[in-house]
Protein backbone atom coordinates (compact mmCIF):
# COMPACT_ATOMS: atom_id res chain seq x y z
CA UNK A 1 0.00 0.00 0.00
CA UNK A 2 1.41 3.57 -1.02
CA UNK A 3 2.33 6.13 1.68
CA UNK A 4 1.02 8.92 -0.86
CA UNK A 5 2.64 10.69 -3.69
CA UNK A 6 5.40 12.50 -2.96
CA UNK A 7 6.55 15.44 -5.04
CA UNK A 8 11.03 16.06 -5.07
CA UNK A 9 11.84 19.05 -6.52
CA UNK A 10 15.82 18.98 -7.69
CA UNK A 11 15.71 15.42 -8.05
CA UNK A 12 18.28 14.98 -10.38
CA UNK A 13 20.60 16.74 -7.99
CA UNK A 14 23.14 15.26 -5.68
CA UNK A 15 20.87 14.69 -2.96
CA UNK A 16 17.54 14.99 -4.94
CA UNK A 17 18.75 11.37 -6.53
CA UNK A 18 19.43 9.75 -3.05
CA UNK A 19 15.93 11.40 -1.92
CA UNK A 20 13.75 9.78 -4.47
CA UNK A 21 15.62 6.11 -4.28
CA UNK A 22 14.59 6.22 -0.57
CA UNK A 23 11.17 7.16 -1.10
CA UNK A 24 10.55 4.95 -3.80
CA UNK A 25 11.97 2.09 -1.79
CA UNK A 26 9.45 3.10 1.51
CA UNK A 27 6.79 2.86 -0.45
CA UNK A 28 5.71 6.56 -1.74
CA UNK A 29 4.35 7.11 -5.30
CA UNK A 30 7.30 9.95 -6.23
CA UNK A 31 6.85 12.67 -9.12
CA UNK A 32 10.75 13.73 -9.84
CA UNK A 33 11.25 17.16 -10.92
CA UNK A 34 14.07 19.02 -12.19
CA UNK A 35 14.40 21.63 -15.50
CA UNK A 36 15.37 19.40 -17.76
CA UNK A 37 12.89 16.48 -16.59
CA UNK A 38 15.69 13.60 -16.89
CA UNK A 39 16.04 10.48 -14.31
CA UNK A 40 18.64 8.51 -12.80
CA UNK A 41 18.80 5.01 -14.27
CA UNK A 42 18.63 3.54 -10.29
CA UNK A 43 14.99 4.92 -10.12
CA UNK A 44 12.23 2.43 -10.17
CA UNK A 45 10.00 2.65 -13.52
CA UNK A 46 7.24 3.77 -11.67
CA UNK A 47 8.79 6.65 -11.18
CA UNK A 48 7.36 9.77 -12.38
CA UNK A 49 9.45 13.04 -13.97
CA UNK A 50 8.25 16.73 -14.40
CA UNK A 51 10.17 19.07 -16.61
CA UNK A 52 10.02 22.29 -14.32
CA UNK A 53 11.98 25.81 -14.11
CA UNK A 54 10.44 26.67 -10.34
CA UNK A 55 11.41 30.45 -11.16
CA UNK A 56 8.72 30.54 -14.16
CA UNK A 57 5.58 32.41 -12.86
CA UNK A 58 2.95 29.50 -12.39
CA UNK A 59 5.09 26.62 -13.13
CA UNK A 60 4.94 24.80 -10.03
CA UNK A 61 1.33 25.21 -9.11
CA UNK A 62 0.54 24.07 -12.88
CA UNK A 63 3.08 21.06 -12.91
CA UNK A 64 1.89 20.63 -9.00
CA UNK A 65 -1.79 20.02 -10.31
CA UNK A 66 -4.19 18.61 -7.64
CA UNK A 67 -1.40 18.56 -4.99
CA UNK A 68 0.86 15.92 -3.04
CA UNK A 69 1.20 14.34 0.54
CA UNK A 70 4.66 15.44 0.62
CA UNK A 71 6.52 18.03 -1.42
CA UNK A 72 10.45 17.50 -0.80
CA UNK A 73 12.53 20.96 -1.80
CA UNK A 74 16.33 20.36 -1.93
CA UNK A 75 17.11 23.51 -4.21
CA UNK A 76 15.06 26.51 -2.43
CA UNK A 77 16.86 29.87 -1.22
CA UNK A 78 15.45 32.92 0.14
CA UNK A 79 11.85 34.74 0.52
CA UNK A 80 10.90 34.13 -3.36
CA UNK A 81 10.76 30.06 -2.80
CA UNK A 82 9.11 30.79 0.58
CA UNK A 83 6.40 32.26 -0.86
CA UNK A 84 6.21 30.22 -3.39
CA UNK A 85 5.75 27.42 -1.32
CA UNK A 86 3.06 28.30 1.07
CA UNK A 87 0.74 29.87 -1.22
CA UNK A 88 0.37 26.28 -2.22
CA UNK A 89 -0.25 25.13 1.01
CA UNK A 90 -3.58 24.02 0.57
CA UNK A 91 -2.36 21.42 -2.22
CA UNK A 92 0.67 20.19 0.14
CA UNK A 93 0.61 18.34 3.28
CA UNK A 94 3.78 18.57 4.43
CA UNK A 95 6.99 20.09 3.16
CA UNK A 96 10.37 18.74 3.93
CA UNK A 97 13.05 21.69 2.44
CA UNK A 98 16.89 21.44 2.44
CA UNK A 99 18.41 24.46 3.98
CA UNK A 100 22.72 24.71 5.83
CA UNK A 101 24.40 24.78 8.48
CA UNK A 102 25.89 28.51 7.05
CA UNK A 103 22.97 29.78 8.70
CA UNK A 104 24.87 29.40 11.78
CA UNK A 105 27.06 32.40 13.32
CA UNK A 106 29.25 32.37 17.12
CA UNK A 107 28.49 34.63 19.80
CA UNK A 108 30.48 37.42 18.13
CA UNK A 109 28.67 37.14 14.86
CA UNK A 110 30.77 35.37 12.73
CA UNK A 111 29.99 32.96 10.34
CA UNK A 112 30.53 31.77 6.76
CA UNK A 113 30.06 35.37 5.53
CA UNK A 114 33.27 36.50 7.74
CA UNK A 115 35.77 33.77 7.44
CA UNK A 116 37.60 35.39 5.08
CA UNK A 117 37.60 38.84 7.07
CA UNK A 118 40.09 39.44 9.53
CA UNK A 119 39.59 37.50 12.57
CA UNK A 120 36.29 36.57 10.75
CA UNK A 121 36.67 32.86 11.05
CA UNK A 122 33.41 31.84 13.39
CA UNK A 123 34.70 29.36 16.74
CA UNK A 124 31.06 27.54 17.28
CA UNK A 125 30.16 25.54 20.54
CA UNK A 126 31.21 21.72 19.58
CA UNK A 127 28.89 19.88 18.40
CA UNK A 128 26.36 23.15 17.23
CA UNK A 129 22.94 22.54 18.07
CA UNK A 130 20.35 23.92 16.27
CA UNK A 131 19.49 26.98 18.73
CA UNK A 132 22.81 28.26 18.01
CA UNK A 133 22.57 31.67 16.86
CA UNK A 134 21.72 32.20 13.05
CA UNK A 135 22.41 35.17 10.89
CA UNK A 136 20.40 37.75 10.06
CA UNK A 137 17.93 37.28 7.00
CA UNK A 138 18.21 38.91 4.08
CA UNK A 139 19.19 38.68 0.29
CA UNK A 140 22.56 39.06 0.07
CA UNK A 141 24.41 36.20 0.74
CA UNK A 142 23.68 32.37 0.27
CA UNK A 143 23.34 32.19 4.50
CA UNK A 144 21.03 35.10 4.65
CA UNK A 145 18.73 33.54 1.67
CA UNK A 146 18.42 30.43 3.22
CA UNK A 147 17.90 31.43 7.02
CA UNK A 148 15.14 33.95 5.15
CA UNK A 149 13.67 30.74 3.43
CA UNK A 150 13.48 29.17 6.91
CA UNK A 151 11.88 32.13 9.05
CA UNK A 152 9.49 32.42 6.44
CA UNK A 153 8.19 28.60 5.86
CA UNK A 154 8.76 27.87 9.74
CA UNK A 155 5.94 31.50 9.99
CA UNK A 156 3.63 28.99 7.88
CA UNK A 157 3.59 26.37 10.11
CA UNK A 158 -0.05 26.16 10.97
CA UNK A 159 -0.88 26.15 7.22
CA UNK A 160 2.04 24.09 5.91
CA UNK A 161 4.23 21.93 8.10
CA UNK A 162 8.07 21.94 7.32
CA UNK A 163 10.99 19.95 8.42
CA UNK A 164 14.07 22.12 7.46
CA UNK A 165 17.37 20.45 7.16
CA UNK A 166 19.95 22.55 8.04
CA UNK A 167 22.66 20.16 5.76
CA UNK A 168 26.65 19.97 6.54
CA UNK A 169 29.17 19.77 3.91
CA UNK A 170 27.32 17.27 1.42
CA UNK A 171 29.33 14.77 -0.18
CA UNK A 172 28.61 11.74 -2.48
CA UNK A 173 28.14 10.88 -5.77
CA UNK A 174 26.77 13.69 -8.75
CA UNK A 175 28.07 16.71 -6.33
CA UNK A 176 28.97 19.61 -8.56
CA UNK A 177 31.93 20.62 -5.90
CA UNK A 178 32.95 17.65 -4.25
CA UNK A 179 35.70 18.47 -1.60
CA UNK A 180 37.30 14.90 -2.24
CA UNK A 181 38.24 16.25 -5.34
CA UNK A 182 41.06 18.14 -3.51
CA UNK A 183 42.65 14.76 -2.48
CA UNK A 184 41.64 12.61 -5.55
CA UNK A 185 42.98 14.97 -8.38
CA UNK A 186 46.43 14.88 -6.44
CA UNK A 187 46.79 11.31 -5.85
CA UNK A 188 45.85 10.77 -9.51
CA UNK A 189 48.36 13.29 -10.35
CA UNK A 190 50.97 11.19 -8.70
CA UNK A 191 51.43 13.92 -5.62
CA UNK A 192 53.47 12.08 -2.97
CA UNK A 193 53.54 15.03 -0.32
CA UNK A 194 50.19 17.44 0.67
CA UNK A 195 50.40 20.71 2.85
CA UNK A 196 47.70 20.86 5.61
CA UNK A 197 47.26 24.30 7.43
CA UNK A 198 46.40 24.25 10.98
CA UNK A 199 48.27 20.70 11.41
CA UNK A 200 45.50 18.90 9.56
CA UNK A 201 43.02 19.40 12.46
CA UNK A 202 40.22 21.19 10.73
CA UNK A 203 36.64 19.72 11.07
CA UNK A 204 33.96 20.84 8.56
CA UNK A 205 31.08 18.21 9.54
CA UNK A 206 30.22 16.55 6.30
CA UNK A 207 26.86 14.53 5.53
CA UNK A 208 26.38 11.80 2.64
CA UNK A 209 23.42 12.13 0.50
CA UNK A 210 21.82 8.86 1.61
CA UNK A 211 21.91 10.45 4.90
CA UNK A 212 20.01 13.78 4.08
CA UNK A 213 17.76 11.24 2.19
CA UNK A 214 16.85 9.29 5.03
CA UNK A 215 16.26 12.42 7.39
CA UNK A 216 13.61 13.64 4.46
CA UNK A 217 12.31 9.96 4.48
CA UNK A 218 11.84 10.07 8.10
CA UNK A 219 10.62 13.64 8.35
CA UNK A 220 7.54 12.72 5.66
CA UNK A 221 6.43 10.00 7.65
CA UNK A 222 6.21 12.65 11.10
CA UNK A 223 4.84 15.79 9.21
CA UNK A 224 5.77 18.86 11.60
CA UNK A 225 7.23 22.40 11.88
CA UNK A 226 11.22 22.34 12.66
CA UNK A 227 14.42 22.73 12.49
CA UNK A 228 17.07 20.15 12.09
CA UNK A 229 21.22 19.45 11.40
CA UNK A 230 21.81 16.72 9.16
CA UNK A 231 25.03 15.08 9.34
CA UNK A 232 27.40 12.03 9.38
CA UNK A 233 28.16 10.10 12.47
CA UNK A 234 31.80 11.31 11.97
CA UNK A 235 33.32 14.75 11.46
CA UNK A 236 36.45 13.11 10.33
CA UNK A 237 39.76 16.00 10.26
CA UNK A 238 40.86 17.17 6.91
CA UNK A 239 43.90 15.17 7.45
CA UNK A 240 41.78 11.63 8.25
CA UNK A 241 40.27 12.70 4.90
CA UNK A 242 43.17 12.81 3.19
CA UNK A 243 44.52 9.85 4.63
CA UNK A 244 41.06 7.64 3.74
CA UNK A 245 41.06 8.78 0.42
CA UNK A 246 44.46 7.56 -0.04
CA UNK A 247 43.29 4.01 1.41
CA UNK A 248 40.59 3.71 -1.69
CA UNK A 249 43.30 4.76 -4.52
CA UNK A 250 45.75 2.40 -2.88
CA UNK A 251 48.53 5.41 -2.42
CA UNK A 252 50.32 6.89 0.18
CA UNK A 253 51.17 10.32 0.39
CA UNK A 254 53.15 11.83 2.85
CA UNK A 255 51.25 14.65 4.81
CA UNK A 256 53.32 17.92 5.64
CA UNK A 257 51.05 19.75 8.56
CA UNK A 258 51.73 23.44 8.43
CA UNK A 259 51.02 25.06 12.30
CA UNK A 260 48.82 28.18 11.33
CA UNK A 261 47.03 29.31 8.37
CA UNK A 262 47.56 28.80 4.75
CA UNK A 263 50.00 30.82 3.09
CA UNK A 264 48.85 34.23 0.66
CA UNK A 265 49.16 31.73 -2.08
CA UNK A 266 46.68 29.34 -0.83
CA UNK A 267 49.17 26.36 0.17
CA UNK A 268 47.82 24.17 3.02
CA UNK A 269 44.70 25.27 2.21
CA UNK A 270 42.03 23.10 1.40
CA UNK A 271 37.89 22.87 0.93
CA UNK A 272 37.76 21.85 4.40
CA UNK A 273 40.03 24.52 5.77
CA UNK A 274 38.64 25.99 8.92
CA UNK A 275 40.88 27.40 12.05
CA UNK A 276 38.53 26.41 14.18
CA UNK A 277 36.09 23.07 14.19
CA UNK A 278 32.55 22.69 13.18
CA UNK A 279 30.52 19.72 13.90
CA UNK A 280 26.82 19.72 14.03
CA UNK A 281 25.11 18.07 17.05
CA UNK A 282 22.23 15.41 15.64
CA UNK A 283 20.83 14.71 19.20
CA UNK A 284 17.57 16.24 17.94
CA UNK A 285 17.31 14.27 15.20
CA UNK A 286 17.79 11.42 16.53
CA UNK A 287 15.05 12.62 19.05
CA UNK A 288 12.45 13.44 17.03
CA UNK A 289 12.76 11.50 13.86
CA UNK A 290 14.74 8.19 14.91
CA UNK A 291 17.51 8.94 12.56
CA UNK A 292 20.13 6.89 12.44
CA UNK A 293 22.04 7.51 10.18
CA UNK A 294 22.66 4.60 6.45
CA UNK A 295 26.12 5.04 6.01
CA UNK A 296 29.42 7.17 7.62
CA UNK A 297 32.23 8.91 5.64
CA UNK A 298 34.65 6.36 4.72
CA UNK A 299 32.43 3.28 4.24
CA UNK A 300 30.85 5.44 1.44
CA UNK A 301 33.93 7.11 -0.01
CA UNK A 302 34.70 4.45 -2.52
CA UNK A 303 31.74 5.10 -4.39
CA UNK A 304 32.82 8.91 -3.95
CA UNK A 305 36.27 8.98 -5.32
CA UNK A 306 35.20 6.30 -8.49
CA UNK A 307 32.74 8.88 -9.59
CA UNK A 308 35.10 11.73 -9.35
CA UNK A 309 37.87 9.89 -10.99
CA UNK A 310 35.47 8.83 -13.54
CA UNK A 311 34.64 12.19 -14.17
CA UNK A 312 38.33 13.48 -14.63
CA UNK A 313 38.90 11.07 -17.22
CA UNK A 314 40.71 12.55 -20.20
CA UNK A 315 39.22 16.16 -19.19
CA UNK A 316 40.81 19.22 -17.36
CA UNK A 317 39.50 19.58 -13.76
CA UNK A 318 37.82 22.86 -14.20
CA UNK A 319 35.96 21.68 -17.31
CA UNK A 320 34.91 18.80 -15.35
CA UNK A 321 33.87 20.60 -11.98
CA UNK A 322 33.72 24.43 -13.41
CA UNK A 323 31.42 25.60 -9.90
CA UNK A 324 34.33 23.86 -8.48
CA UNK A 325 36.52 26.34 -10.16
CA UNK A 326 34.38 29.06 -9.29
CA UNK A 327 34.01 28.51 -5.55
CA UNK A 328 37.54 28.01 -5.13
CA UNK A 329 39.79 29.23 -7.80
CA UNK A 330 41.94 27.63 -9.99
CA UNK A 331 44.98 28.00 -7.27
CA UNK A 332 43.46 25.03 -5.50
CA UNK A 333 45.76 22.89 -7.55
CA UNK A 334 48.60 25.30 -7.91
CA UNK A 335 51.34 22.71 -7.64
CA UNK A 336 54.30 25.05 -8.12
CA UNK A 337 53.55 27.42 -5.58
CA UNK A 338 53.25 24.21 -3.30
CA UNK A 339 56.52 23.07 -4.55
CA UNK A 340 58.40 25.78 -4.11
CA UNK A 341 56.93 26.00 -0.24
CA UNK A 342 58.05 22.25 0.30
CA UNK A 343 61.16 23.45 -0.92
CA UNK A 344 61.81 26.46 1.75
CA UNK A 345 60.59 24.07 4.31
CA UNK A 346 63.07 21.28 3.41
CA UNK A 347 65.27 23.46 4.07
CA UNK A 348 64.15 25.31 7.00
CA UNK A 349 63.43 21.80 8.62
Amino acid sequence: MSKGHAWVLGATGQIGRATVRSLVEDGWEVTAASRGGGRDTSWHEDVRTAALDRDEDGALATALGDGCDVLVDVVAYGEQHARQLTALADRIGSAVVVSSGAVYVDDRGRGFDTQDEPDGAPRYPVPVPESQTTVAPGGATYATRKIRLEQDLLAAGDSLPVTLLRAGAVHGPYGRTPRELYFVKRALDGRTRRVLAYGGTSRFHPVHASNVAELIRLAALKPGSRVLNAADPQAPTVAEIGEAVDAVLGRSSQTVLMPGAATPEGVGDTPWTTPHPLVYDMTAAERELGYRAVTGYAESLPETVEWIAGQLAGRDWTDAYPAMARNYGTGLFDYAAEDAWLERYGREA
